[in-house]
């Protein structure tokens, strides 16, 4: 019979709410006041359904006993057929409880840039980067999500070598996190005469979109330089220098960004990708320091993981983190993602859980 996991510092924090709730000016603030009222209900739906574990437990126990000490033949039969049910009852709310108990995300809320690159099968690999740049921008479309241009670089095929793009929107980084990885596509390439499979792949990274308070660059850490952009884009894009490349010297990362005619904003938006970077990068860090809680993870930043594998002859779509199989890879392309992306959802949180358990 599971064990009522420790509330006390739920308890603590719940408490801690109540007074900053009490004060005079608390909604003088309505940001912080929502955040915070979020919070509060959280924890009293948390702390509410504690009692009730208590209260089953306690039912059980006075079952047992009754049974143990009742001389009615009839009222210890129903004690006993009762525990069955009222065990199934504490069972369902312990799970209830870890779930509840599950740290959220920070970054669920933000704002999220998608960089998409070619990987390994040439001309295929651009044509199939961009294949999945319209099925996030169709899936962005479903959930009413923007999609501003952050830079994009073009193949002599028509697709491309590489492409990043900010969403922004309600809770996009928490739909979108786990396509960063791999993508690895198995088709009959237009190009090929013999009727061929080929296979090639694209990698997809999502960094949530940090701000300047996020991540502090300095200036002496990073090199700017200009040049003038090339590719489709019309006259006015390559009869000036508006390309900016940035170079981040402490980590050797490179941002490129032409894609405004404005140098000033392709630095911003250069810079822009670069905190978003940096604060992936430190996420990634802090979780590596505890092997327990990555363990609890289904993957959502190691770009080098095949995640996933688009088999069109067969019209198959494999989730290989989760073992996942759909026939529905039309519908996928065409952004019906919804039924991947929660089933991810789902077995990351049946994998936090299981961690919270075995912790207690």
């Amino acid at each position: 019979m599971p064990t009522l996991p420790d509330t006390a510092p739920f308890k603590a924090r719940h408490k801690e709410l109540d007074s900053q709730m009490a004060e005079p000016d608390f909604y003088g603030d309505r940001r912080r006041a929502a955040s915070v009222m979020r919070e509060h209900q959280k924890l009293s739906t948390l702390l509410d359904m504690a009692e009730k574990f208590r209260s089953v437990e306690k039912q059980i126990a006075d079952n047992r006993e009754l049974a143990k000490a009742e001389d009615d033949a009839e009222l210890r039969a129903m004690a006993l057929e009762e525990i069955p049910s009222l065990e199934e009852d504490l069972t369902r709310i312990y799970e209830e409880i870890l779930t509840a108990m599950i740290p959220p995300d920070p970054s669920d809320s933000r704002n999220t840039i998608v960089e998409i690159r070619a990987g390994t099968g040439g001309d295929e690999a651009s044509l199939f980067a961009a294949d999945l740049f319209r099925m996030y921008s169709r899936y962005s479309e479903e959930k009413g999500w923007k999609i501003e241009m952050m830079g994009a670089s073009e193949s002599e095929a028509g697709g491309w070598k590489e492409i990043s793009f900010l969403v922004v929107g309600d809770e996009v980084y928490k739909q979108l996190k786990f396509e960063s990885g791999v993508h690895r596509v198995q088709r009959v390439p237009a190009t090929e005469a013999q009727g061929r499979i080929h296979t090639s792949a694209a990698t997809v990274a999502v960094l949530p979109e940090a701000e300047e308070v996020d991540v502090e660059i300095k200036p002496d850490e990073i090199e700017i330089s200009v040049a003038r952009a090339s590719g489709p884009g019309g006259q006015g894009v390559n009869t000036t220098d508006s390309a900016v490349q940035i170079l981040h010297k402490p980590t050797g990362m490179i941002v490129k960004c032409a894609d405004e005619r404005s140098q000033i904003k392709n630095k911003a938006k250069a810079l822009k990708v670069l905190r978003s970077r940096l604060l992936e990068k430190r996420e990634e860090e802090e979780r590596a320091k505890y092997a327990a809680n990555r363990k609890a993870q289904i993957g959502s930043g190691d770009r080098s993981e095949r995640i996933r594998t688009y088999n069109f002859p067969q019209g198959r779509i494999t989730d290989h983190r989760i073992g996942l199989t759909l026939y529905n890879l039309s519908e996928v392309m065409e952004g019906q993602l919804d039924e991947v992306i929660s089933a991810l959802q789902q077995a990351d949180r049946e994998m936090k859980v299981k961690a919270l358990g075995e912790s207690e």
